[in-house]
């Protein structure tokens, strides 16, 4: 199993795709942030992280789109299939080596919040009553929930990335089938804040990844939330075992 995470992610460095990754998530990421908080002369990062949300309709796919199309079109496969490591293994390595991928960068996109704290220290320095008269400068509790909330919702694209990649051997196909579904699960939230029926919205709230976000853009840890995220990678991870299993006695 680290023998193949190991090789994914010396691919992603091997080939364009990972400096691509990375350089299109960070410049979208401080681009936004300018926007959202520094153009906008506020501390509120809100904003930011669902900007970024949905920029992950376009970035999850060019992280998942070769990890298993690829080794079908290089017929590579029966490599895999035939490797001393179990198909579970096989799967949850390539999850887990997209998975570093984004948690890496998403980490290092953090430094665009050094400039909210530097700002507030000028400001707390010219106004020697600010800490005591308002909550000048970012929250660091909002912002912490921020960024687990959008790794569990990376972590739960990246499976249906994952899935979607080992239905197909095009690249593009399966970059184009991923973006769609991610944006089918973020349309469905924004659709379901516009619908007047409850019994609607209560089933549509079952498919929003945005509805359970909301508790982390507060700051707030969800537990329930954690479930569901992880539920869904756990659903997809299946999905994309049960297809392996199936072609390996085929």
């Amino acid at each position: 199993m680290f023998a193949i995470y190991k090789k994914e992610m010396r691919s992603y460095f091997i080939n364009a795709i990972g400096y691509v990754y990375i350089a299109v998530f960070l410049a979208v990421s401080a681009f936004v942030c300018c926007l959202s908080t520094l153009h906008a002369q506020s501390y509120d990062v809100s904003t930011y992280f669902t900007l970024m949300l949905f920029s992950l309709v376009v970035l999850i796919p060019l992280l998942t789109m070769k990890l298993f199309s690829e080794e079908r079109k290089l017929r590579t496969e029966q490599l895999l299939l035939t490797a001393p490591v179990t198909i579970t293994g096989m799967v949850l390595a390539k999850f887990l080596a997209a998975m570093t991928m984004f948690t890496g960068t998403v980490l290092v996109s953090c430094i665009n919040f050094i400039p909210l704290y530097h700002l507030a220290d000028e400001a707390r320095a010219a106004d020697e009553y600010a800490e005591i008269t308002s909550a000048l400068g970012p929250n660091t509790a909002i912002i912490a929930g921020n960024l687990i909330g959008i790794l569990l919702v990376g972590a739960a694209f990246i499976s249906v990335g994952v899935f979607i990649s080992a239905l197909t051997e095009n690249q593009l196909a399966a970059a184009v089938s991923t973006m769609g579904i991610i944006l089918a699960m973020i349309i469905i939230g924004v659709l379901n804040s516009l619908i007047d029926n409850y019994a609607i919205r209560f089933v549509l709230s079952w498919f929003s990844v945005l509805e359970r976000f909301n508790l982390f853009g507060y700051g707030i840890f969800d537990f329930n939330a954690l479930l569901y995220y992880l539920s869904i990678c756990t659903v997809f991870i299946f999905l994309t075992i049960r297809v392996y299993e199936k072609r390996r006695w085929s």
